[in-house]
């Protein structure tokens, strides 16, 4: 029993020996490494009317011999766009440049690593996301009108006109300040004479005395996402004494 007791742990010593052999032997051999480390800038931040060059970094252990890299939407809708184009840096780095064409939001990159034979041994992917800035949206003021087109000096003159902007199509927008301008007689100045504020559907009223025959017109200032606008000049005549400044 004794003899067969030490046959067991012999065997059981040698088997173990062998296992950490095959261990030692497999740590030896060439791992593919293939990894995207980096893309800048991220978010790429796109301006209108611009291009943004986006730059990845790849790394990849001595077996790989080559390493293709292309980029998409990570939205399905996005999957049929046409290949993007990738220019060859040194050192596994690429270029792609993107611009305002290109679909906002998340992106994928993927990396695929082969070997001398052209064999597939590797992949890596990695996320980021494009930003585009659009340039500021067209506007205009439409329906502008000075009432009556005749009145008395003294009298109140009313405005009303509607701000529009293109949203994909025209649309009236709230909340923005037109003002009204005065052009007499004679005269190649203008002079602001009321303002009001734009309410649903963009409309806008105001009022001013009438005191000489002369033109007005709309204007809107535009801001940081809207384009300034000027309405068509209306004419009123003001009948009664002439106003003296």
């Amino acid at each position: 029993m004794r003899k067969i007791a030490l046959g067991i742990i012999s065997a059981l010593v040698g088997g173990a020996m062998l296992v950490s052999g095959a261990g030692a032997a497999s740590a030896t051999k060439t791992d593919t490494q293939l990894r995207i480390r980096d893309i800048t800038p991220n978010p790429v931040v796109v301006k209108a009317g611009a291009e943004t060059t986006a730059y990845f970094d790849v790394g990849a252990s001595s077996d790989v011999k080559k390493v293709e890299l292309s980029v998409a939407p990570a939205e399905d809708g996005f999957r049929t766009m046409r290949t993007k184009d990738v220019k060859d840096l040194e050192g596994w780095r690429y270029a792609i440049g993107f611009n305002e064409n290109d679909p906002a939001g998340k992106w994928k990159a993927t990396a695929v690593a082969f070997d001398g034979a052209g064999k597939e041994i590797a992949k890596d992917e990695a996320f980021f996301a494009v930003e585009i800035q659009k340039g500021k949206a067209d506007t205009r003021i439409s329906r502008f009108s000075a009432d009556p087109y005749k009145v008395r000096k003294g009298k109140s003159i009313y405005f009303s006109g509607r701000l529009l902007v293109n949203d994909d199509g025209w649309e009236g927008v709230r909340g923005e300040k037109v003002n009204i301008y005065y052009r007499a007689n004679g005269s190649s100045a203008w002079k602001w004479v009321a303002s009001d504020w734009t309410g649903r559907s963009g409309k806008f009223y105001a009022k001013t005395k009438a005191y000489r025959s002369g033109t007005f017109r709309a204007v809107y200032a535009g801001d940081n996402e809207l384009e300034p606008a000027v309405s068509r000049s209306d004419y009123v005549r003001v009948f009664g004494s002439w106003w003296r400044r």
